[in-house]
């Protein structure tokens, strides 16, 4: 199963706006607060990379007050 974390850069004072939003999002299994270059940091999960893609580009990067994105697909996992 694809895995990626999704960093995100939010308008100032909309984090928790954004962070609601992505709680809303099926696929999205962990979102946080985070301190430092980013507002807000994801997990995401999908059946398939096409699904990821899709996630992350049309729900994810669309969510009203999200400036930008960085997003880091996991290519190995430990069990």
């Amino acid at each position: 199963m694809p895995i990626a974390f999704v960093l995100i850069n939010a308008e100032i004072g909309s984090e928790g706006e954004v962070l609601g939003e992505l709680k809303k999002i099926e696929g999205v299994k962990e979102a946080y607060f985070v301190y430092g270059v980013y507002d807000v940091i994801a997990k995401v999960e999908a059946d398939s990379m096409d699904k990821l893609k899709e996630l992350i580009t049309w729900r994810i990067r669309r969510i009203s007050k999200v400036r930008s994105t960085l997003t880091m697909i996991v290519i190995e996992a430990m069990s």
